[in-house]
């Protein structure tokens, strides 16, 4: 139930996979008799901070609900890595005590909520807790078509269904977790408003007819660099950039909003060739690998935030699991700049349009129709 809360994507999953699989129609042509040496220069700056790597644990909900450490994990695997961390409006572990675990580069996702109130307060604590940057989520105003979640009567906490207490016993090392700890709550919000109310505070504080003026608002309020996370067309990131954001964040909110959105990896050169090379660009989703990682910069990226990887290994090992799914990555993308030719992520990024070129998609891409009991979630023939 949990593992297919934390995998899941919207309607049917086509964005899903596709966000996977449209990286597999991207050749990476490398240069030869480089001259470079390992270990390669992965620092860069993200909302103006340096950093040791070019990419990211990006900010998601209720981590808690996947090991006891919650949102900690991600903050020390952060602080290990030298890299950005990111903290949700909705993360099961308060702003003060990430602050005391990471002092480095920060940056605070925020929903577009209806009570300015809220938010001004909620700015406020983010500020005093050391968040440098602000990413404001614009592709959350409706709740999105989660079938497998509907499947599986998902709720927090757990109804405690025949079902649901079978899937327990079937589980013990999570259900151990979850029953030895505090039940959590949305800290950064209100601790009054408990985990299993997260549908009813949503429904009753997502602001549909947030617009651009709204976002001005916020930006006034907030007076420090900003994102707009969930662009994917190239008229709405120069609107943005016109409306006073900074940083322009790709992203399809992990394929489980709309169905059938475009893979952020196929939008992101439009959206560099629309706001020019100066305007900061993060991007995610459907990052599985450092190769995938290597695209992404070389397309226009400036950095990259990776989701499930990291959730997977806080589901798996706490602090230990991030910090090791984060180092398979940081090692996979050395090895794939090493062998493109590229010793640092600028070169990458200067000489990436030339080293990238896409093709028709193969089913040889694709795992067979057995690729699911070996693990595997993207594309099947």
């Amino acid at each position: 139930m949990v593992f297919d809360y934390l995998d899941a994507g919207a309607d049917d999953e086509i964005s899903l996979r596709r966000a996977k699989d449209a990286y597999s129609e991207l050749e990476m042509h490398y240069h030869i008799l480089a001259g470079i040496k390992p270990p390669l220069d992965l620092r860069t700056k993200i909302f103006g901070e340096d950093v040791k790597l070019p990419f990211f644990a990006c900010p998601t909900a209720g981590n808690r609900m996947f090991h006891w450490e919650g949102e900690t994990a991600a903050a020390k695997a952060a602080a290990h890595h030298g890299t950005l961390y990111g903290l949700s409006s909705l993360a099961t572990t308060g702003i003060t005590e990430i602050g005391a675990i990471y002092d480095g580069p920060k940056v605070f996702q925020l929903y577009v909520w209806k009570d300015r109130e809220l938010v001004k307060e909620v700015l406020a604590k983010a500020k005093e807790g050391g968040f440098h940057a602000l990413a404001l989520t614009v592709d959350f105003t409706w709740y999105g078509n989660r079938e497998r979640d509907i499947r599986n009567d998902f709720s927090i906490p757990p109804k405690y269904s025949v079902a649901q207490v079978v899937e327990a016993i079937n589980k013990p090392a999570w259900t151990y977790d979850f029953l030895s700890h505090d039940p959590y709550t949305y800290a950064c919000i209100n601790t009054e408003v408990p985990a299993d109310s997260l549908a009813a505070f949503v429904n009753s504080q997502i602001m549909p007819e947030f617009d651009w003026r709204d976002a001005e608002w916020l930006l006034g309020e907030w007076n420090g660099p900003a994102a707009v996370k969930g662009v994917v067309r190239p008229d709405d990131a120069v609107k943005a950039v016109e409306t006073g954001f900074s940083t322009m964040w790709v992203s399809n909110h992990g394929a489980r909003q709309l169905e059938t959105s475009p893979a952020t990896i196929d939008v992101l050169p439009s959206i560099r060739e629309a706001v020019g090379p100066d305007v900061e660009i993060i991007m995610d989703g459907g990052v599985q690998r450092g190769t995938d990682i290597a695209k992404a910069l070389a397309l226009g990226a400036d950095s990259v935030g990776v989701g499930k990887p990291y959730l997977y290994g806080l589901a798996a090992g706490g602090a230990p699991g991030v910090i090791k799914a984060l180092d398979i990555l940081r090692v996979e993308l050395d090895r794939a700049m090493g062998l493109l030719g590229t010793g640092t992520v600028d070169d990458l990024k200067k000489r990436g349009p030339g080293l990238i070129k896409r093709r028709p998609g193969s089913a040889r891409d694709y795992p067979d129709s057995n690729a699911y009991e070996r693990g595997y979630g993207g594309g099947v023939i």
